[in-house]
């Protein structure tokens, strides 16, 4: 028996992320992420493409990482293995799934911040605090090149996104 593939897709999380136990006890949790291309047409304005959709799950404590941290609309980076299976649908039809078992995760930083809270091993996903960073005394504070004079506006997790112009995702 072979590996399975491994494929690692950047795009939007497209439904409330459903977290549940199975009878044995484990976590999982299950979401959507939906990736549409963009492209520019003979005139010059940006056209979207047809959105492809991959089914995602995730297990034991990364599945409440997942319901904990990220939620519908979420420019996301998850990396994982895809298996295909087939079931028989209500009317009776055979259907065929294409599905990722999600092995990372996480915000794409693109057009957004996040601060990165470690949780404690084992813990069930309970986050202790981060500590703060001490500062350096032999080094000066530096401007903040993205401050506020900078013209540059960054958008927070779970917000429209800022982008330019000649973006394709805008």
């Amino acid at each position: 028996m072979g590996t399975l593939p491994q494929l690692t897709i950047v795009g939007n999380i497209g439904n409330d992320i459903e977290i549940r136990t199975t009878r044995t006890g484990n976590a999982v949790c299950n979401f959507s992420i939906g990736v549409t291309p963009r492209t520019k047409d003979a005139s010059g304005s940006w056209v979207d493409g047809e959105t492809l959709w991959m089914r995602c799950s995730a297990w034991r404590d990364l599945a409440k990482h997942v319901a904990d941290s990220l939620a519908k609309g979420m420019r996301v980076i998850a990396s994982g293995t895809i298996s295909q299976r087939q079931y028989q649908a209500n009317d009776g039809s055979n259907r065929t799934v294409v599905e990722m078992t999600v092995d990372e995760i996480g915000p794409s930083l693109r057009y957004a911040t996040a601060q990165v809270v470690r949780a404690q091993s084992g813990n069930g996903g309970f986050q202790q605090r981060p500590q703060q960073r001490q500062q350096s005394q032999a080094r000066p504070q530096q401007p903040d090149p993205w401050g506020p004079s900078s013209g540059y506006q960054a958008a927070s997790a779970g917000s429209e996104f800022a982008g330019g112009p000649d973006d394709p995702e805008f």
